[in-house]
């Protein structure tokens, strides 16, 4: 997916809120993330000559930590629960039949951006599990036949 390039306005608001020092690095790179949705490569660059670092720190950190994301997310965030109780009966397979119906990998959103697919360590809903989250909106008791039925129906109603 091609970015477009941002133009020094489109940050400047978010950059000048931080000193121009190496240590703002996480939090620089959170604020842009919440700006924009997402760090594109240009907003790497920019952060770089902010924080004064080399690109590659700031690619370094970006990627390490879980909460950054180098893509748009999708208008519907898909958050399949890895936690013990969904694991055990049978989280695997609820996101298996979604990568199978949404057509993306785990990590990964639709082309039209309607759905971006993740797992979570958990969700808090043991007890009806496995299950997972459309936004926060919680699915549970989850077969495959359940998920596949939900998800083709709401692929076909999503917005063109």
């Amino acid at each position: 997916m091609a970015t477009t390039e941002l133009s020094p306005l489109q940050l400047g608001p978010v950059l000048a809120t931080f000193e121009r020092r190496p240590d703002v690095l996480i939090s620089l790179l959170q604020a842009v993330q919440a700006s924009l949705g997402y760090l594109p490569p240009d907003a790497m660059g920019a952060v770089a000559r902010h924080a004064r670092v080399p690109r590659s720190r700031v690619y370094g950190v970006a990627s390490f930590y879980s909460q950054f994301r180098f893509n748009p997310a999708g208008r519907r965030r898909v958050a399949v629960c890895r936690g013990t109780a969904c694991h055990v009966s049978g989280a695997r397979m609820i996101l298996e039949e979604l990568e199978r119906t949404l057509g993306i990998a785990e990590g990964q959103t639709t082309e039209d951006r309607e759905y971006s697919l993740e797992t979570v360590a958990c969700i808090g809903c043991c007890g009806l599990s496995p299950c997972l989250s459309v936004n926060d909106e919680v699915s549970a008791k989850l077969t495959p036949k359940k998920v596949r039925k939900q998800f083709r129906a709401a692929k076909k109603s999503a917005p063109r």
